[in-house]
């Protein structure tokens, strides 16, 4: 028995000699967990999530959890209720509230964020208008460009232009 003991402590060739109760960091990490010592659950992952997501409940599950906490009488039964859900007391009456405007419409979700403007019609016509006169003026400088152009052309190539009258007279 003395001898085995001597094994148990010397290990293998290339291990450490170590005491009976010492034990390295790497067995811990290596092996299977002894069977005294029970498996922990490992820790909730500490990260926080980049935005966070706002919860949305269907009409249904609302009505369901309102007939169900209705059906409460005994004290703390709500309260558990609402603890299995993960629910504040605060929706239960935001939804009865919401459930006495109107069943199930009054228990969908509102949107969120700004209201749209009405817009009139003929602002969307005047934008439209001013669009295509801003697009018809560049139009029109190319065109002045182009004709300038020509009239030089012609002038150093000494080419009559005809219509020089009738420019000049507008």
């Amino acid at each position: 028995m003395a001898s085995s003991k001597k094994r148990d402590n010397e290990g293998s060739a290339g291990d450490p000699k170590r005491s009976s109760g010492e034990r390295s960091e790497t067995e811990r990490s290596e092996g299977a967990p002894a069977e005294s010592t029970p498996q922990l659950p490992s820790p909730p992952d500490p990260e926080v999530p980049e935005k966070a997501r706002r919860r949305r409940y269907t009409a249904e599950y609302k009505l369901r959890i309102l007939q169900e906490a209705d059906a409460l009488r005994e004290a703390g039964e709500i309260g558990a209720l609402l603890r299995r859900e993960g629910l504040y007391s605060s929706h239960l009456i935001t939804w009865r509230r919401q459930r006495d405007e109107g069943a199930l419409s009054g228990l969908k979700p509102k949107k969120r964020g700004r209201k749209a403007k009405e817009q009139n019609p003929l602002a969307r016509r005047l934008a439209e208008i001013e669009r295509e006169n801003r697009r018809l003026k560049k139009r029109l400088e190319k065109a002045e460009i182009i004709i300038e152009f020509q009239k030089k052309v012609a002038d150093v190539l000494g080419i009559p232009l005809k219509d020089e009258e009738s420019d000049e007279s507008e």
